[in-house]
This record gives C-alpha cells, structure tokens and sequence, in this order.
C-alpha cells in the first residue's frame, strides 16, 4: 500500500525537519535543494498530509502531523541501522551466546518473555541467565560480564542505556483479618506505625532512600521496621502478624493475606532493561525495541498469565517508588 515510501524518502524528510531548512538539509545530504524539493513535495502529496509551514525568515515550522513525522522516522532509521548490524554481526559469527540477568523484584513473566523472543530471534544462540541483586547486575553489565540485565528503578549510570519496559503499582499487604481489609482503598495515613516491613535496604539503598522521601511526603514516617531478602519473606512477616508491606499489583499471594491500592498517590515499581552503551551484543537493541512495542501495543496482560515469584535468594532488589504529584520520570535516571 505505501510502497512509494522509501527509506531514502524518509531519511531525506527527517533530515529537512530537523534542520528546519532545505539549503542545510541538502549540505548535509550531498544533494541539491530541488531534489529534495521536489522529494518532499511528492511524498506529501502520496500521502496526503502537510508536514510543514514556509515561515517568512525562509525557516520550516513544522506543522503538527510535521513534529510526529519526525519523532516516528528518527525511530524507524535507528530501527534499520540496528537492524543491518545485527545481521553482519551475525553474518561474520560474532554473536555466540548472551547472557541475561534478572533482579528478583522484576517481574519473572518480563523475563521470561525477554528471553523467548531473543530465542525467536536466534533460535541457536545459547542463553545464560543469573538473578541477583540491582547493584551486582549493574557491576556486571558495565564489567561485560551480563549482556543485558531485567532490573527496577532508580538507578543512573552514564556507561549504560536504560530503557522502561514497564511500571507496576505499589500496593498495601495485609492480612485478610486487618481490620484495615475492610476498606476498599487505604489513605497514607492509614500506614502510619503499620508499614513496618520492607526489602532490605542494602541491595537497592537508592531505591529504598526515595521511597522513604516519597513515604515522609505524605505524611508516613518510618523508624525501625524489619528487612526482608526477598518478596517471599516479605509475605511471610506479614502473614505472621508483623506488620504491613508494600508489594507489586499482581503479585501471587499466600494465604490469608490480601492487598489494597493507596489513595491519591502513584507509587509504582518501574521497570527497565539495562545494557552497556558501547559493549552490548548487536541483538540487544533490536531485542529491546520489539519487546518494549510489543508491551506497549499489548493493552493489558492476558488474563491466564499471573507473576509468579522467583525463588528465595538472599540477593534481593528493592522498590522504587514515586509520587505523581512530587516527581516526573526523568528524576529517576536517563530512559
């Protein structure tokens, strides 16, 4: 159907806006500016959109349809050039086997499926898995001991790429017989002197320090509490009577234990892929690219499929929460 549309078309129109004039745009693209004229002038008109204004200065402003064009072709030409290095990496046998590492706190389903579509991607290609904690996994993927790595926010590092995958909403844990069960949704304040169990803090301290800002920002301060190496654990302390805990929306619960959303805050547990800038199998940024579109095309987890929690470890990860009314996502790191 669009089969005009080549990728010299797109690269020629994605160059034009984002220089926002032809005489710079064909300097750049060792043309002239009536090719791209004219190139500019067709595609529009085989497509049927306006994608930008002649100011009186001779600048381009781009029109709204303009500003989305640009933002989707700089996407689709990254897409090619990942995609044409990963098959000459693989055409001179460069690629051997990955290895993929998960914190236990990263939703298992996300993993799982990370690593079915690097199979699907490279049938052949063996794949080494480890769980740990955050801070290890980052000490590995910049060593290049881990390829890519499953992990929670925040974390920053400038020899990483950090790219979300997906964001999980922090809920109460309690048990069934709290007589704050009775309520549909809980207010902070209801988890004063009651959020008293927590991951230990040692495996993600930045992770643990916010939520704590995020906590005393409404009103909820905590003191001493007891630390659980994994979400497990975590259950277990609450099943036994020592308290309340915040845990993931979706997460499998034992036994006469229940949970119950927050009202009026958005704490959530951010998830993202992490790899090295620089050092990373050619596969990790198409992998990346098609598994962050397929989450984010998919309106929702099928309904079959449950998080199911990973085996207890004395490596845990820790939760990073926000508040929607206190932060925006860039304070938690580069994406």
């Amino acid at each position: 159907m669009y089969e005009w549309a080549e990728f010299r078309n797109i690269q020629y129109l994605h160059t034009i806006l984002k220089l926002k004039g032809f005489r710079v745009a064909a300097e750049q693209l060792h043309t002239t500016q009536s090719n791209l004229s004219t190139q500019a002038r067709q595609f529009q008109e085989h497509a049927s959109i306006h994608l930008y204004e002649m100011a009186t200065n001779g600048r381009l402003e781009l029109t709204n349809v303009g500003v989305a064009f640009a933002f989707m072709a700089k996407h689709l030409l990254e897409a090619r050039d990942e995609m044409f290095q990963t098959l000459m990496a693989l055409e001179h046998n460069d690629i051997t086997s990955v290895r993929f590492g998960c914190s236990p706190l990263a939703d298992p389903f996300l993993f799982d499926e990370f690593c079915q579509m690097h199979r699907e991607l490279l049938p052949d290609c063996p794949i080494h898995l480890q769980q740990t904690d955050t801070i290890e996994l980052i000490e590995a993927v910049i060593a290049g001991d881990i390829d890519a790595a499953i992990v929670t926010l925040p974390l920053e590092n400038p020899a990483l790429r950090i790219e979300e995958i997906h964001r999980d909403r922090l809920v109460v844990c309690l048990r069934q017989d709290d007589p704050l069960a009775s309520k549909k949704a809980l207010e902070p304040a209801d988890l004063e002197g009651r959020l008293t169990i927590f991951y230990h803090p040692q495996h993600h301290p930045a992770a643990h320090r916010k939520l704590l800002e995020m906590l005393g920002t409404e009103g909820v301060h905590v003191e001493d509490f007891s630390r659980a190496s994994h979400p497990t654990a975590m259950q277990r302390m609450v099943k036994g009577g020592y308290g309340v805990a915040l845990l993931q929306e979706g997460t499998i619960l034992e036994s006469e234990l229940t949970t119950r959303p927050i009202n009026g805050v958005d704490w959530t547990v951010d998830t993202v892929v992490i790899y090295h800038q620089q050092h990373h199998p050619k596969t990790i940024p198409v992998l990346v690219r098609h598994f962050t579109d397929k989450l984010r095309k998919a309106e929702k987890r099928p309904a079959s499929v449950s998080r199911k929690l990973p085996p207890a470890s004395e490596n845990d990860d820790q939760f990073n929460s926000h508040s929607s009314r206190d932060t925006t996502p860039d304070e938690w790191g580069d994406k």
